[in-house]
């Protein structure tokens, strides 16, 4: 158990960005720890779309937990309406979420308080909602849960989660 007081969440500097490729790798859900997915996952276009130029886009942002200078973890959001749109598409003003910790900083609430920081991050900027796509196994959809999110849509393997910013006065 690592000491929690010890990271802080601060925005991701622009020549931390690379680090986004190992976030993405480690925000792949494993199922099984003996079959792990080949690293050469995140170069499937569906899947490299979350990281690719990361930045260059205005709703591109990402706040990473730095414990004792190290990177543990991160989370960040953007819009995916391009033509390859994300697992988490809802429209093109939704922005989507991803967010992954370095294993051994799991199930310690550091994943929680990036979630909150960023959802803080996003009502700010007056977005109405923010979407992700999660397998259901995954342990995090509690989490997310928590967080307020609502499964809007599903298949065989994966829920689509939404969460609401501000409620619409009609």
């Amino acid at each position: 158990m690592h000491n929690n007081n010890a990271f802080i969440i601060r925005e991701i500097r622009q020549e931390e960005i690379n680090i986004l490729k190992d976030m993405l790798y480690e925000s792949i859900f494993q199922a099984d720890p003996n079959k792990t997915i080949p690293r050469e996952v995140i170069n499937i276009p569906e899947i490299k779309n979350y990281i690719e130029n990361f930045g260059q886009k205005k709703e591109d942002y990402c706040l990473v937990a730095d414990y004792n200078n190290k990177i543990i973890g991160a989370v960040w959001v953007r819009i995916l309406a391009d033509e390859i749109k994300g697992y988490g598409y809802v429209n093109d003003e939704t922005p989507e979420f991803a967010i992954s910790l370095y294993q051994e900083y799991r199930n310690q609430g550091i994943g929680t308080q990036m979630m909150r920081k960023m959802i803080s991050y996003l009502k700010n900027k007056g977005y109405c909602q923010t979407s992700l796509s999660v397998q259901k196994d995954n342990y995090a959809v509690k989490m997310y849960k928590k967080l307020g999110f609502k499964i809007i849509d599903e298949n065989e393997e994966d829920y689509l989660m939404l969460l609401k910013l501000k409620s619409t006065i009609l």
